[in-house]
């Protein structure tokens, strides 16, 4: 199961650093919930540099999951 990281309500680089420090930790399988843009893109372009495969999926309006795969 994903270790899930919800980062809605915070601007970067929290959620980068937020999803860095689980990497670190040994995560291998992330959720990332982020609800901007710049989180988005921000968070999967740190977590693709770091080996994991992202893929979207909207969750509604408001809220993106980044599903982080090692």
């Amino acid at each position: 199961m994903a270790q899930v990281i919800d980062t809605c309500g915070l601007s970067c680089p929290q959620p980068v650093l937020m999803m860095h420090e689980a990497a670190r930790s040994g995560g291998k399988s992330l959720d990332v919930l982020v609800d901007n843009e710049a989180s988005r893109e921000n968070v999967t372009r740190a977590a693709q540099k770091l080996g994991f495969t992202v893929t979207a999926v909207e969750q509604d309006a408001a809220v993106c999951r980044l599903e982080l795969r090692a």
